[in-house]
């Protein structure tokens, strides 16, 4: 049993290197495969993460399955109640966590729709009456289609070119639906904690994803970067309701963003940038897949193999826990 232990322990501690990685290819590529890079790892990561625990906690069940008593089992892995009992421990934390997360994310936009549902508008825009300096992309919410939803005092503190620029970064938001993204990655990010930084990259990739295409609506990156600072300094904290999965212009490390518009646009890396990132993101997804496939089938394989290697022997077990109990009682690791 020395082979799983070591699988689920490398399972559970690879998501901390994956992370470092995955950031790591995303500040080298533009902002939208870098948002697909981060929640495809983050999503991977987790499922491997699950997996793990999964395996683990499966061990006692298959000596029901295979009508062996608990108290043999016992004999040949006398920790195995133990592992499995903290396995299964942790999953319902996580199970708790993840509904009480998504049920945050709904209520949420329950009281952003709420919210909306004062202010007047044509189209996708919906201005609402206050002082709160505010605006936030609205996903779609039972049936509603997707709004951009700005304050009054928002728009008092822009100009015309710059008012353009905010609707243009929301409604990227809303096309690229980014709430999706930014979801999956909060939800990953409550089973395991090296997946937290994997959101706070998520959220500057994200707003500079949307910035890039306001940048294009308008035609001038310096407007754009000016809009975004503006709106950021104006932005006012009382009284807003975004947050995951709601996306605002002002979130994210603002001065980054502007020092980013400021430069030429971004291109997708050539040469051994490309070919470099390429191999980093390949062997993340392979090895998080591998490590998460092997440990939800590696139990059954190993023990599958012992029984193959015992066949013909004396006392030859007919079962796989039996071989089981013979490969751990003749020292194998």
């Amino acid at each position: 049993m020395t082979y799983v232990l070591v699988l689920v322990v490398l399972t559970l501690a690879f998501p901390w290197g994956g992370a470092a990685v995955a950031r790591r290819l995303a500040a080298v590529l533009p902002p939208r495969p870098a948002c697909w890079v981060l929640t495809g790892a983050a999503v991977l990561l987790a499922g491997g993460t699950v997996s793990a625990l999964v395996g683990l906690f499966h061990v006692p069940f298959l000596a029901s399955l295979e009508q062996l008593s608990l108290t043999r089992v016992l004999e040949a892995w006398p920790a195995a109640v133990p592992f499995a009992g903290a396995a299964g421990a942790l999953l319902l934390v996580q199970s708790v966590l993840l509904v009480r997360r998504w049920l945050q994310h709904r209520s949420l936009l329950k009281r952003a729709w709420l919210s909306a549902d004062e202010g007047t508008g044509d189209g996708d825009v919906l201005v609402v009456p206050g002082n709160d300096v505010d605006a936030f992309a609205l996903p779609r919410y039972r049936g509603r289609g997707g709004r951009v939803v700005v304050t009054s005092g928002m728009v008092r503190s822009l100009k015309g070119g710059e008012r353009e620029v905010l609707l243009a970064h929301e409604r990227a938001h809303l096309a690229g639906r980014h709430h999706l993204l930014s979801a999956l990655v909060d939800l990953a990010a409550v089973v395991h904690p090296a997946l937290r930084s994997l959101r706070e990259a998520l959220v500057f990739h994200l707003e500079r994803w949307a910035d890039e295409d306001a940048a294009a609506v308008v035609g001038d990156r310096r407007v754009a970067a000016a809009a975004i600072a503006r709106a950021a300094l104006a932005g006012t904290s009382h009284g807003r309701v975004t947050g995951y999965p709601l996306l605002s212009a002002t979130s994210g490390p603002v001065p980054r963003r502007v020092e980013a518009l400021l430069l030429p646009e971004p291109v997708a890396p050539r040469g051994g940038v490309r070919r470099t990132g390429a191999t980093a993101l390949a062997a993340t997804v392979v090895v998080a897949a591998v490590a998460a496939l092997a440990l939800a089938y590696g139990l059954h394989e190993y023990v599958e193999y012992a029984a193959r290697q015992l066949v013909g022997a004396p006392g030859g077990c007919s079962s796989l826990w039996g071989a089981l109990d013979a490969l751990v009682g003749s020292g194998a690791p």
